[in-house]
């Protein structure tokens, strides 16, 4: 099973979790979604409407966290840990795994140090480990470990939810991508029409060649013919003298019998 069908039966499993549940009682839904090890998607719940209502609540913290796991880093949640829950390490394992995937979202290759510095990993070894087995083995990213060049080379990430604003933002890239497909696809069918028109041109010429060519040839064999032909008659006219002569000179000498 991939890891989208996976992410659409986990989602489904929450959903329904979180519609039949209210206010307080939602805590344990959040608290097992974000510390669940094959879930990387968070919008589907955010939007439950059970789940909407508790922003303004005694229990809105656990929105906002639900939101964070949705959108957010470590490190962001380090910066606004006092007003959230505390993380179980599950939770602090997923965060971890989707701030990779941010950092992939704009970068495919990511320095160690930088991965280091996101993640709060003291060395190489550790960073690797995490990578490996808590990261490729899972299947949300693909890629290469550089040791040499301390980065790892993303060959795929897997995505996260849209954040707020940002489906906007999408869309123009979106259509500036469609716009200039567009562009290309006219300008690579301009250069097979112009390939065409050339391939005719030079069929065309070609023909013309081919034809000269044979008048050429037609030509070459007539002059030939007649250079033979000129050529037998002097042979015979030359071979006819030769006999002349040689009459002539027998004809000689009976006239002066030996005495």
């Amino acid at each position: 099973m991939d890891i989208e069908q996976q992410q659409a039966e986990h989602i489904d499993y929450f959903v329904k979790q979180a519609s039949n549940l209210k206010g307080a009682a939602l805590s344990n839904v959040v608290v097992e979604a974000t510390s669940h090890p094959s879930l990387f998607a968070f919008s589907e719940i955010l939007s439950v409407p059970n789940v909407v209502e508790l922003k303004g609540t005694e229990n809105s913290v656990f929105l906002d966290l639900l939101c964070l796991f949705a959108h957010g880093t470590w490190s962001e949640y380090k910066s606004s840990a006092s007003h959230l829950p505390q993380l179980v390490p599950d939770q602090v394992l997923k965060l971890k795994q989707l701030t990779v995937l941010t950092l992939a979202e704009t970068n495919k290759v990511l320095p160690y140090d930088t991965l280091m510095q996101e993640l709060d990993v003291t060395n190489v070894r550790e960073l690797e480990d995490f990578l490996i087995n808590n990261c490729m083995h899972v299947g949300i990213v693909r890629g290469k470990l550089d040791q040499l060049r301390r980065c790892f080379e993303v060959q795929f990430a897997a995505g996260r939810d849209l954040r707020p604003g940002q489906l906007g933002s999408m869309i123009q890239t979106l259509s500036t991508w469609l716009s200039t497909s567009d562009n290309l696809l006219a300008s690579i069918q301009e250069k097979i029409r112009w390939a065409d028109t050339m391939s005719e041109i030079d069929k065309k010429h070609k023909k013309e060649v081919d034809e000269r060519v044979e008048e050429l040839k037609k030509t070459l064999s007539l002059k030939a013919d007649l250079e033979l032909r000129v050529h037998g008659d002097l042979f015979t006219e030359h071979g006819g003298v030769m006999d002349f002569e040689e009459d002539r000179s027998r004809s000689k000498r009976r006239r002066h019998p030996i005495g």
